[in-house]
């Protein structure tokens, strides 16, 4: 099995490689930069998700004899209780077939959640709230709010095997 994740980003394609062995025990997992299609901070699920089908379905494109495609896209979503921040998941097969799955979320600090609303990306504000360096392709936001109690990583795992769950049991999804 020869599947390609939509990303180079470290985190996320250890996050598809995780999700993916426990399926296909010796895959071959493929990372590709490819577009997402949105913007660099998504503001909302909707285009968090869009932007994880877009990866996906570019990374099946991009990667010869690929099998399946994984995107993945990190967002934020603002509610009437503070914003949000969390991962989205696609996975789609060479039939069309499209699974998608949403992570955990926590409740970003109102400090942070201003600098997003005026335009700024989430991953350099982490890396000036954190005093780190390059928190999107380490701990995340996720990582740093737990004290390390999950990370980006596993957040993203999760995400991954909920897109999977159309593969999994593929007796569910039948209409």
């Amino acid at each position: 099995m020869r599947i390609a994740i939509g990303s180079t980003n470290p985190t996320k394609v250890e996050a598809a490689r995780r999700a993916a062995v426990k399926i296909w025990p010796g895959c071959d997992v493929v990372a590709v930069a490819v577009p997402s299609g949105v913007g660099e901070q998504p503001m909302s699920d909707d285009e968090t998700i869009r932007g994880a089908v877009n990866r996906a379905r570019n990374a099946l494109a991009a990667v010869d004899r690929a099998q399946i495609g994984m995107g993945v896209e990190g967002g934020v979503q603002d509610t009437p209780h503070g914003m949000f921040v969390g991962g989205w998941a696609a996975v789609i097969d060479g039939n069309g077939v499209l699974g998608i799955g949403g992570g955990g979320r926590v409740l970003l600090p109102e400090s942070i959640s201003r600098r997003i609303r005026a335009g700024e990306e989430l991953g350099p504000v982490m890396d000036d709230f954190s005093g780190r360096r390059n928190v999107k392709q380490s701990a995340g936001a996720i990582g740093i709010f737990t004290a390390g109690l999950i990370d980006r990583t596993g957040a993203l795992e999760i995400a991954l095997t909920y897109a999977l769950a159309r593969f999994i049991t593929p007796e569910n999804y039948a209409e």
